[in-house]
């Protein structure tokens, strides 16, 4: 059952490449994707199903939603070149994650650490609260938990904690 909400997951962050940005289609899939983010493993965790398979399908099931809502939100809103440059630095050292937990552990490593799991739903939050806070200022908040979570992530990958 978990892995069928996260395949969902999937599924809805695929779809919001054909909806308009903060149209009514748009909010309802984006919700229920970051309503399945939080219900997966919970699922998972309570049914005893928690696996290997499902923890790498949430980690490209959380790809796959935050790469479609850059791709769908940068482009229309005010975003400093700051904030492109810090995204990028997270999306650098994450990409380091990945190669080093391939080099250290021959397998690919998913490691879903408490900060990873805080950073869920502040990801969540910007396109939420846009009418009343300026993206450059949940980013902030966004960005450091992100770049800690992606930090704590390589340490606990590279020291074999996970």
């Amino acid at each position: 059952m978990a892995n069928i909400i996260t395949f969902f997951r999937i599924t809805a962050g695929i779809a919001l490449f054909f909806w308009p940005m903060f149209s009514p289609a748009f909010y309802v899939l984006y919700i229920a994707a970051g309503l399945s983010d939080m219900l997966d493993g919970f699922v998972a965790r309570k049914t005893d199903t928690v696996s290997e398979f499902g923890s790498r399908l949430d980690t490209i099931a959380d790809f796959v939603l935050v790469a479609v809502c850059l791709f769908k939100l940068l482009p229309v809103l005010p975003v400093p070149a700051w904030l492109y440059v810090w995204i990028g630095i997270i999306a650098l050292i994450k990409i380091v994650n990945l190669i080093s937990g391939f080099a250290v552990q021959k397998r690919f490593v998913a490691v879903h650490t408490v900060m990873n799991k805080a950073t869920g739903p502040l990801l969540f939050l910007p396109p939420m609260t846009i009418s009343v806070l300026p993206p450059k200022y949940s980013a902030i908040v966004v960005c450091s938990a992100a770049t800690f979570a992606a930090i704590q992530e390589g340490h606990f990958i590279r020291t074999g904690r996970e």
